[in-house]
């Protein structure tokens, strides 16, 4: 009895030993063993949380930071290193030089800066960028024939086309770009750079006021392209005002980690006194389809900012290609730096209520000791009670002054109007319009030419659904102002600046037509300066219309006077006895026409000056009825003292008064 409970007890123990290797063999053999254990594996491996760092989130979004493609990439690290450098100088009033160099970067060249060895293809087959024999005949042909019709219309004076580009059947190699941005600006602390730059997240800009950039992108998204599309790191060469070194850091960033990976950061001696920053990367991008934008944003920043001097630069093997713009400074007016704010009652929510009151809230009790209850009780007060509109003293627009000086160097328009808005307020935060409307100009096409800005800085994208250009297109009667929308060059300038511009979408491009405040600010400025431009155009119309009635009658002058002296000539030749008596001043006349004392140039003579003199005194009576004593004349500038000076500048909407001692 004990012996076979014992060997019960072991065949049991070596049956459950074996069971789970005979079940797995088992289900392997019906292919259901790992279907059975798979849902449970799923489940846990799905309740896993999971983290990402806001550099990996961007990285795989980069869309959002208009990283869409690599022509809109090339653009949008321009764009974003000349704001930050904008914002640089401006932080410490220094009139703003910034030099923009993008720079071709070949194959063979950046395979030498990454260290890889060229070497010779062994099959050219294998490769998209292979030509057979007979497809290179068939494109020389071609060329020769393109090159035969470009001979004959140059001998015929007419245009001549750009060669056609050549491109491969398959995606090609990729074109790289080094592009350069370096300004005289407050230039970073040496400790900081590998934060400011490598971190996403993190930046000078948070807080209520009026900037350009906002969430701490930027270059740091450019950081980001350059590491996914060449892998090079960014260069940054620094030094603050009175530093007798310059900081230099070349970096790239982790990703995942979302920190900065320093290869070389170093102190330098600075021989020149310099201060600003410079920064240097390199990255994927497409400059044949984003050329024109490019130029665009360039133009429009010169025209929001006059009192900034940019040199732009364009660098390629092929000189042909070359290219270099200086938008030079009209002003040294800048405008006040924009001052941090508190956030208006109006705006408020819980959140802020929780972290903004601060310890002075009531003299009785701290924020600490408030309940839920009573949190949203002070909530809903705020809702429910009527606050004066925030002020505009912490914004930072361009002004007429230097709205006006923009378009007049950039645009050369035959009349330009200015108008800025007083500060408005949308959800508790203060806005301000300021509009030009320019007519005719160079390189201005017929028709409403748009040209917006949003805290200065150019939206060239997603034109069609913003505020200003529905409200120019749609809600303007262009005729009741004698301006032809059709066909008149007609420049629409619209800034809008405010602690929070009210973006549509992730890339900030356009801002929507349903905020009933800016859509009636941004109409309202447009009609006041129409009103400016009609009393121009009415001027100008009546004065074109004096020289056509002046040019008709001085075109029958010599058919009148002609006509009158054959006329005396005939009454002087009668006998005395046949011709009637005259007065003695007719008597005198002709006895003077008898003696060719008076000719028909005398009465030319006199036809002429009378005409003149009518014209004058019509003028003259439709200048009192109006007004208006002599004719309007443009705003006109002072060029800046030489040297170094000190001054106070007292600054309104339309003008600047300096005091220079």
């Amino acid at each position: 009895m004990d012996t076979s409970d014992d060997e019960a007890t072991a065949a049991a123990a070596e049956t459950k030993k074996k069971t789970p290797k005979a079940a797995a063999a088992k289900g392997k053999a019906t292919g259901k063993g790992k279907a059975a254990a798979g849902p449970k594996a799923s489940a846990k491996e799905s309740s896993l949380l999971k983290q990402k760092s806001p550099a990996e989130f961007f990285a795989e979004n980069k869309n959002i930071a208009g990283f869409d493609n690599p022509g809109k990439s090339l653009y949008t690290t321009l764009r974003e290193l000349v704001e930050n450098a904008l914002d640089s100088a401006e932080s410490i009033s220094e009139l703003p030089d910034i030099e923009i160099t993008i720079e071709e970067i070949t194959r063979t060249k950046y395979n030498t800066m990454i260290g890889l060895v060229e070497r010779q293809r062994v099959d050219e087959a294998l490769y998209d960028d292979f030509e057979s024999e007979k497809d290179r005949e068939k494109r020389l042909a071609k060329e020769a024939r393109f090159q035969e019709i470009q001979a004959k219309n140059a001998a015929l004076g007419k245009k001549v086309k750009e060669a056609p580009s050549v491109r491969g059947k398959g995606r090609g190699e990729a074109v790289l770009f080094k592009v350069t941005c370096k300004d005289n600006g407050r230039g970073m602390p040496h400790d900081d750079i590998p934060n400011m730059l490598g971190r996403v997240l993190s930046g000078t800009k948070y807080g209520l006021r009026q900037t350009r950039g906002k969430f701490g992108l930027g270059a740091k998204m450019a950081l980001i392209w350059s590491k996914m599309s060449t892998g090079l790191p960014i260069e940054i060469k620094s030094s603050m005002k009175g530093q007798n070194y310059t900081s230099f850091c070349r970096l790239d960033i982790d990703i995942h980690k979302n920190i900065p990976h320093v290869h070389l950061h170093e102190k330098r001696e600075n021989k020149t006194n310099w201060h600003g920053a410079e920064i240097e990367v390199i990255i994927e991008g497409n400059w044949t389809t984003h050329r024109s934008k490019i130029l665009h944003y360039m133009r429009q920043m010169a025209v929001i900012t006059p009192y900034a001097q940019f040199l732009f630069k364009f660098l390629s093997d092929a000189a042909d290609k070359n290219l270099t713009i200086k938008f030079a400074r009209r002003t040294d007016v800048m405008p006040p730096v924009p001052l941090q704010t508190k956030h208006h009652p109006s705006a408020v929510d819980l959140l802020l209520i929780k972290g903004e009151m601060g310890p002075d809230f009531s003299p009785k009790m701290t924020v600490k000791s408030l309940t839920s209850q009573q949190l949203v009780r002070i909530h809903q007060l705020f809702r429910q009670a009527k606050f004066d509109d925030p002020s505009g003293n912490c914004l930072s627009p361009a002004g007429e002054y230097n709205l006006r000086l923009g378009i007049i160097k950039e645009l050369h328009p035959d009349m330009v109007a200015t108008h800025a808005s007083s500060p408005q307020v949308f959800e508790g935060h203060p806005f301000i319009v300021e509009a030009g409307i320019s007519i005719g100009g160079k390189d201005v096409k017929q028709g409403i030419n748009i040209f917006r800005f949003a805290n200065r800085i150019p939206l060239l994208f997603e034109q069609g659904a913003d505020v200003i250009t529905r409200t120019a297109t749609k809600r303007m009667v262009w005729s009741s102002y004698k301006i032809n929308q059709h066909q008149d060059k007609i420049g629409v300038f619209v800034s809008i600046v405010s602690t929070k511009i009210p973006f549509k979408g992730t890339g900030k491009e356009y801002i929507g037509d349903d905020i009933t405040e800016i859509s009636s600010a941004v109409k309202s400025a447009l009609k006041q300066c129409c009103l400016q431009l009609k009393s121009k155009i009415v001027k100008k119309l009546q004065a074109r219309e004096r020289q056509d009635r002046k040019r008709n009658l001085n075109r029958y002058i010599p058919d009148v006077a002609r006509a009158i002296m054959e006329t005396l000539v005939e009454i002087a030749d009668q006998s005395p006895p046949k011709r009637p008596r005259y007065d003695k001043e007719d008597e005198e006349l002709l006895e003077k026409v008898n003696s060719q004392e008076v000719t028909e140039m005398t009465f030319r003579d006199c036809l002429t000056q009378h005409v003149e003199q009518v014209d004058y005194e019509m003028a003259l009576d439709y200048a009192m009825q109006s007004g208006v004593s002599e004719e309007p004349r443009e705003a006109i500038y002072l060029n800046s003292l030489e040297g170094s000076y000190k001054f106070v500048d007292l600054q309104s909407p339309v003008f600047v008064f300096r005091f220079v001692p």
